[in-house]
């Protein structure tokens, strides 16, 4: 048998950002605002708490998180923040993986 020669993978800022963003989706509450998101594309905070029966401030603490990682684009309506998914080929693939 021929002995294969492999390739170093090494731990580069695209990985660590696959990692970090799987990590972040990989929790319940989260995959439960993707599911909201891909069902409605676009909701203010008390409207999503309300979906999901959360309160506002863990629905608040969830969306900020996938926010500062660049899940999600916010908008203040009056005294309202409102969301939006950014989508991209990584949320495609996590809709279809999730939502099979």
């Amino acid at each position: 048998m021929e002995t294969k020669k492999y390739r170093k993978i090494t731990i580069d800022q695209e990985i660590a950002k696959r990692a970090r963003l799987l990590a972040l989706a990989g929790d319940e509450m989260r995959i439960r605002i993707f599911c909201f998101f891909f069902q409605y594309d676009e909701a203010c905070v008390s409207a999503i708490a309300e979906s999901l029966g959360v309160s506002v401030n863990t629905a608040s603490h969830h969306l900020r998180m996938m926010k500062d990682n660049g899940l999600l684009a916010s908008k203040r309506m009056g005294a309202n923040i409102c969301y939006k998914l950014v989508r991209d080929k990584f949320v495609d693939n996590l809709e279809k993986a999730i939502c099979a």
